[in-house]
């Protein structure tokens, strides 16, 4: 193989996929990136075995063919290399030259034909769905996901598909984030996967504000197109639980409130939190939240906000957690509050969205 490639394209490629190299794997190939150079293209792999990615970039093939070589060094090199093109070129014995304008690295290669297969699927299985929809269904629900390993099911988002209907669904078992959208190419085949977090987090990081993306699920994977960058994900084996069960039905008593204002209010009271005492108390009047948090040998907190609400007065805790991920992934001004009492969830709906969350004793 013996390419020439822009510094920055190949940068820009190199990064894309060395996000899931891991540092801490026992097998030597998965610490490197697949390179294959054919006609005006290299095409980049990186995989964990859970997670594989690839994209392409443009370059000027001097002699087809491939190698792994180690992501961690090459991304540094190329990095500090001086602008321009940078030649890239296997030699005998897996051995790989880095040539910029004034300066060479040599580096070890470990041969191709080791690197797992990266799986393919069938066009004409494909979903599809907007870049910008996809990427805002993700970011109101990850936030939910469960990060302890004993709840393994937990710890990605459900992608539900019946009909011209998809669902994604999170949840740690204190709160559940839940929003639904319409695809405009149905296709005959209903979805249930989990997909992991970690899968989650890199469709995340790729996906833009405009294009489409397209997905493909099979047995047991799941691959995104996003526009050349194609993310192949395991999916995470087990029943999601019924989420249905929890949801309670819509309650009169909503107090409505400025977002950002309640945001900025319990993340002051936060300030106080520590892992023994995490919860904010709430109060709520007919006007008036008052957002208190009183910690022993620590401190005490208080503020007042306009509020609009023809109910009961109640106080209510919660970690303050599960209220600041919520406020702070949203984008609308004001919000209203369901809440049925001092031990049942606070529930906000938003159209096609949802967030549930449990309270705390206080």
């Amino acid at each position: 193989m013996k390419i020439k490639a822009d510094k920055e394209k190949l940068l820009n490629g190199i990064q894309i996929v060395q996000n899931i190299v891991s540092s801490k794997t026992t097998l030597p190939i998965l610490n490197n990136i697949l390179m294959e150079a054919k006609k005006d293209k290299l095409k980049l792999v990186a995989t964990d075995l859970d997670i594989g990615i690839s994209c392409e970039i443009p370059v000027e093939t001097l002699e087809e063919g491939g190698i792994t070589i180690p992501a961690k060094r090459f991304v540094d090199i190329v990095r500090e290399m001086p602008s321009g093109n940078i030649g890239v070129a296997v030699k005998k014995n897996n051995q790989i030259d880095i040539e910029g304008e004034s300066c060479r690295f040599k580096l070890m290669g470990l041969p191709k034909d080791e690197f797992p297969k990266f799986p393919e699927f069938k066009e004409k299985d494909a979903f599809q769905i907007e870049q910008e929809v996809l990427k805002n269904m993700l970011r109101l629900t990850s936030f939910s996901v469960s990060h302890e390993e004993s709840r393994y099911v937990l710890n990605g988002v459900l992608l539900e598909i019946v009909g011209d209907s998809i669902k994604i669904v999170a949840t740690d078992g204190r709160r559940l984030a839940k929003i639904e959208k319409k695809i405009s190419n149905p296709n005959q085949k209903d979805v249930n996967v989990i997909i992991p977090i970690k899968a989650v987090q890199e469709i995340l990081r790729n996906l833009k504000e405009e294009g489409v993306v397209s997905f493909f699920v099979g047995t047991n994977q799941v691959l995104f197109d996003i526009g050349g960058v194609v993310i192949a994900t395991r999916i995470i084996e087990g029943e999601f639980p019924n989420y249905n069960q929890v949801i309670p039905p819509p309650s009169s008593n909503k107090v409505g409130m400025d977002a950002q204002m309640l945001l900025s209010s319990v993340r002051r009271a936060n300030l106080l939190a520590t892992p023994d005492f995490q919860a904010v108390k709430l109060e709520i009047f007919k006007d008036k939240i008052v957002v208190s948090k009183t910690t022993p040998d620590v401190g005490e907190s208080r503020e007042e906000m306009p509020i609009e609400y023809g109910g009961p007065e109640m106080v209510v805790g919660f970690n303050p957690h599960l209220l600041i991920d919520f406020l702070k992934n949203i984008n609308e001004q004001r919000i209203h509050m369901e809440l049925s009492g001092a031990d049942k969830p606070a529930v906000m709906r938003m159209g096609d969205y949802l967030y549930l969350a449990l309270p705390m004793r206080i």
